[in-house]
């Protein structure tokens, strides 16, 4: 069966993280969030993998090649943002048997996608407490395992099984990819699914673990969960006045200065540097040559690409871009004084990220002063700077 990966979305509500990333290719442990998906289909039985890609799609092909893990890998350009129907008809050319449909800014349990190649005609599905914001199934009353209707936000929903967006069609689907515009304007793969349920035995696969990774702290929560999946190695230069507790990954090429201390779930990656005296610990990614000062402590963060963490800083439940510059003494506050969750702009409106602690998102290329503090839920769009001594209480 072909695997559909849908990667052509900028992801919007990511911002400023995925302005010059797309949102599928952000970090998420050792690959990019896509890469995750991509594992999923090709561990499920996938024989070739077809990714539908748009905003900054040579990356995503840089990152793929033809060939991945042994499995070829085909493109489809999706020329305009129109909707997940419009994304899969864009790789029609592509299918010509049953296939699944799969999101590159979503995890899944691996257990869950391969019931979902096994059983085709089959929805992947999971119990949310507040179903209203998704597309929603219910199934027939004398057979759990029977969908008979799929219905997308409804105000009143039927059931509380909420569709993750994973779907095994069969190859008939094909020609039925191309449906009118809904009332926001995008042709929906849930009306696809819609016929193929009116047409098929369709299968409710339950999904034990999902996440849709659409907003900044839910890339916290996807790296919370992928690294909580590795099994610690040291292939790194590693001191031995450096003290290593948990899952700790620390690649070739790393190095890990005397008197560091790190708490797994932790991966440090190639030419990163960490320390003298860093403490690092909670879930925390420090990718590929970003550099980690004296006294830093960095506490359940990213630290992206080329991104510099200078000395007697704290980070922490934050998200850093690429090429960002911390001066020294910056210091991050996660919590508020009210214990409350914490707020976040997302598409110029404010709401709560469901978190008791979260710092800052910084874009790529911004630069803090030194002994600049930085309350929780700021964003600092890419290039964004601070002066010496600020304290930033407001996006910028």
């Amino acid at each position: 069966m072909k695997a559909v990966v849908l990667a052509a979305g900028q992801g919007t509500r990511m911002r400023p993280l995925s302005e010059s990333v797309p949102k599928p290719m952000l970090p998420v442990a050792d690959r990019p969030l896509a890469a995750h998906t991509v594992d999923a289909a090709v561990d499920a039985g996938a024989d070739e993998i077809v990714l539908v890609i748009g905003y900054e799609g040579e990356t995503v092909r840089n990152y793929f090649g033809t060939e991945y893990r042994g499995i070829p890998v085909s493109y489809a350009v999706q020329e305009e943002q129109a909707g997940t129907a419009d994304a899969v008809n864009a790789a029609r050319a592509h299918i010509d048997g049953p296939f699944a449909v799969l999101n590159g800014d979503n995890l899944y349990d691996q257990a869950a996608i391969d019931q979902l190649f096994d059983a085709c005609p089959a929805v992947c599905a999971i119990e949310v407490d507040d179903p209203s914001n998704y597309g929603v199934l219910s199934t027939a009353a004398d057979d759990p395992d029977l969908v008979t209707e799929i219905v997308e936000k409804p105000a009143d929903p039927p059931t509380n099984l909420a569709n993750a967006g994973a779907y095994a069609f069969p190859a008939e689907a094909r020609e039925w990819l191309e449906v009118p515009a809904s009332e926001r304007g995008e042709h929906e793969i849930t009306d696809v699914v819609a016929r193929v349920i009116d047409e098929y035995n369709v299968t409710p696969v339950s999904l034990e673990r999902w996440l849709d990774v659409g907003r900044p702290w839910e890339l916290l929560e996807a790296n919370e969960w992928k690294l909580g999946e590795l099994e610690g190695r040291i292939d790194g230069d590693v001191s031995e006045d450096a003290r290593l507790e948990g899952s700790v990954v620390v690649e070739a090429g790393a190095t890990i200065e005397p008197g560091v201390v790190i708490e797994g779930p932790a991966l440090i990656r190639e030419g990163a540097e960490v320390g003298p005296n860093a403490y690092v610990r909670g879930a925390t990614l420090i990718e590929t040559d970003a550099e980690v000062g004296h006294a830093v402590e960095i506490k359940n963060s990213v630290v992206s690409r080329g991104t510099s963490v200078s000395h007697l800083s704290y980070i922490g439940d934050s998200v850093l871009g690429r090429n960002v510059n911390i001066g020294a003494g910056t210091n991050v506050a996660n919590l508020r004084h009210d214990d409350a969750d914490i707020w976040f702009t997302v598409k110029g409106e404010r709401v709560s990220t469901g978190r008791r602690k979260f710092g800052v998102v910084a874009g790529d290329e911004v630069k803090t002063g030194i002994n600049t503090s930085l309350t929780p839920g700021l964003k600092l769009e890419a290039g964004a700077t601070t002066m010496s001594g600020e304290t930033v209480e407001r996006d910028r």
